[in-house]
């Protein structure tokens, strides 16, 4: 792919927060990419290391979270394992799903790993009459973080997410390719609330949608701004 700019949502001196597009690796530990997501924030901070504080798969878009130095790193480390950060995706699944619920199915924390517990919960926003199949927009807030954990969840409950290579079916995310130009994962890391580890303030980052998931989804009958915040989305649903 071509090297993308940086999409800087949040930089100060102790965190980074990124808007990462769909199809960058955030490290080389999961593929042999030139350029991966750490590369370009040692050359973004001039930094010759960097602290990712989470990942996202390579298909995923949106927030991730870097620490600029050693201590930051550790109390964000903490905090995540503790489950203190609020993390929210939007996905973009097979079927009408259910109006709410709660995913409590143990996946691995890497792969080939034992199983260990996994909790997500989840809403729909909205099902979209399209075809071949109906689609429902959900909001996930993954409880734990684990190995493809909203992927694996959300195929769990039978709605697994368009365009998803390992999960899901390839003859329909063809044609939601063919049909609606979703050439993508249709998974977006919208929000992140933490405690900020310096100054012990709320802190909140959102990612808008970016364009490659706000066009099928104008297609498929959403009308949406060209920036599309998690909190916009909202306010178009509820207008709706």
């Amino acid at each position: 792919m071509t090297t993308p700019d940086l999409d800087v949502l949040h930089l100060d001196d102790h965190l980074l927060v990124l808007n990462k597009p769909s199809g960058l690796l955030v490290h080389r530990g999961w593929g042999r990419d030139d350029v991966t997501l750490i590369d370009l924030v040692k050359d973004h901070l001039d930094a010759p290391t960097a602290y990712p504080i989470h990942r996202l798969d390579r298909p995923t878009s949106g927030v991730v979270l870097f620490a600029r130095d050693p201590q930051t790193a550790r109390l964000l480390n903490d905090a995540f394992d503790d489950r203190r950060p609020h993390k929210t995706y939007l996905a973009l699944v097979r079927g009408a799903s259910p109006p709410d619920g709660t995913i409590d199915h143990p996946i691995p924390r890497r792969e080939d790993g034992p199983r260990v517990p996994a909790l997500s919960r989840y809403r729909t926003l909205i099902t979209l009459h399209t075809e071949p199949r109906h689609t429902s927009l959900v909001e996930v807030h993954p409880e734990t973080g684990r190995l493809h954990q909203v992927r694996r969840h959300l195929k769990h409950i039978h709605h697994p997410l368009i365009g998803d290579s390992n999960y899901g079916k390839g003859r329909l995310n063809r044609a939601f390719a063919e049909r609606y130009g979703l050439q993508r994962l249709a998974l977006h890391a919208a929000a992140l609330t933490l405690t900020h580890p310096a100054t012990g303030d709320p802190a909140a980052f959102t990612a808008p949608l970016p364009p490659d998931l706000l066009r099928p989804l104008a297609l498929m009958g959403l009308p949406l701004p060209d920036a599309c915040s998690l909190a916009q989305l909202h306010a178009q649903l509820r207008a709706d």
